[in-house]
């Protein structure tokens, strides 16, 4: 994780201390199940939980060092907190037992702080969609003008973009929420079902339903899908702000403040370094999915290859895209629209966009289809090089006008027409929003 791209909480989250944390936990909630199962003395975990333990996350590395190996260091160090009657806690259980089941609790948590900031995105992206629902611009295929649409719409889409990444997550969230405590190859030989039952209850989480010595890593691979799913979401609003804020565009552009220098050489510059930097920090995120499906094939009951990625995807992916979400949050509340650059460029298109109304205008009046396509294209064309207003140009061409008078071409170049549905497909975007 770097510092520059990393939301506090999230960065806390991850820390080794909090790390530790959640392994006591996990093996304090195992040795309260298996004191109700009889198989350690009871108030064991409550007598270790009393001594208010402060692990070192330095001694932990330091005995590391000469055990290479971490979870055993980690109990080393809480038997000298704890004394004597830590020799109970990991009775049974196998080091992945503690590993997948903290990673489980992160891993949900940090999806908890995703969707928190998700739903700050959602709310911006409404608002500004009901702010902008009747302002017409025109929209672009292939980056050449189409047909009308409003700025609203615009939004409304990558506002349901992200809810659909918003619902992606939460199916994430409650998948990865499952641990084990099952033993070295998850066959429960010195524990039972009931036991770690028990003990992942008190922890929030479920059990792996066919346990090997992990939990299984589609799981894993799922949620970075998902987190990469919203990133790319994130991504495409950006492009889109980029590309409206070229000069030659200029219908929106993200705010500049007070203060604020677009160039170190040129003083003019206002640059759409928001979205620039989302559109950068997407590709980070997406490129957490193929190691976590990599991660899947393991060897056997499992093997270490997979623990690695996960210690660095796993902080990586969730901190930055926890940036990304609040950074596009701002970004759309801030977010500057030009009304009048849009006007201007529906009317750059010199009405070229009723090019299909005309056509279909034509084929309900009696023309073949690919005989009317003809037709309406010639006169587009000479529109399109700068001979005329479409309209006036089919007004001007007999065969056109063979099959259409001017009150009936005169209701065909209606932007309200054009426009009637959005109202309901704002509705069917937002909704309560």
């Amino acid at each position: 994780m770097i510092p520059r791209y990393t939301p506090a909480e999230l960065a806390e989250l991850w820390s080794p201390a909090r790390r530790f944390a959640v392994w006591l936990e996990v093996e304090l909630a195992a040795c309260e199940a298996m004191e109700d199962a009889g198989l350690v003395p009871r108030g064991t975990a409550a007598g270790i939980r009393g001594k208010n333990l402060v692990l070192d996350p330095a001694r932990i590395d330091a005995i590391e060092r000469t055990t290479k190996h971490d979870v055993i260091a980690f109990l080393t160090h809480v038997e000298e907190l704890a004394g004597i009657e830590a020799r109970w806690l990991h009775r049974g259980m196998t080091s992945s037992d503690v590993l997948d089941t903290s990673l489980a609790i992160l891993l949900r948590d940090a999806a908890d702080m995703l969707l928190a900031r998700c739903d700050k995105v959602l709310a911006a992206l409404a608002r500004r969609a009901r702010e902008h629902a009747k302002t017409p611009m025109i929209g672009r295929s292939h980056g050449i003008f189409a047909e009308p649409i409003t700025f609203g719409l615009a939004l409304a889409g990558h506002h349901a973009e992200l809810a659909r990444g918003r619902t992606r997550l939460e199916t994430a969230r409650r998948e990865i929420a499952v641990g084990k405590i099952a033993g070295a190859v998850g066959t429960y030989a010195h524990l039972t079902p009931e036991i770690e039952a028990r003990a992942l209850g008190r922890l929030g989480l479920e059990a792996e339903t066919v346990a090997t010595q992990i939990v299984a890593r589609d799981r894993h691979a799922a949620y970075f899908a998902a987190l990469a799913l919203m990133a790319a979401g994130i991504e495409r609003l950006a492009t889109n702000v980029r590309h409206w804020q070229r000069s030659e565009v200029a219908e929106a552009e993200e705010a500049f403040t007070v203060g604020q220098k677009g160039s170190s050489a040129m003083p003019h510059k206002r640059n759409p370094i928001l979205s620039e930097n989302l559109c950068g920090l997407a590709r980070v995120v997406r490129a957490a999915v193929v190691p976590a499906l990599e991660d899947v094939a393991l060897w056997h009951e499992r093997d270490i290859s997979h623990s690695s990625v996960e210690r660095m995807i796993g902080p990586d992916a969730t901190a930055t895209l926890g940036f990304m979400l609040e950074r596009s949050a701002s970004l759309v509340d801030g977010l500057v629209v030009y009304v009048e650059n849009l006007k201007k460029n529906l009317d750059r298109a010199a009405e070229l966009y009723f090019s299909e109304a005309t056509l279909l205008a034509l084929v309900e009046a009696g023309m073949a289809r690919q005989e009317a396509y003809v037709l309406v294209q010639r006169n587009a064309m000479r529109a399109w090089r700068g001979e005329g207003r479409f309209r006036d140009l089919l007004a001007a061409d007999a065969d056109v006008m063979s099959k259409l008078d001017a009150a009936r071409l005169a209701e065909l170049f209606d932007l309200e027409h054009a426009l009637a549905h959005v109202p309901a497909i704002l509705e069917r975007a937002l909704g309560a929003s």
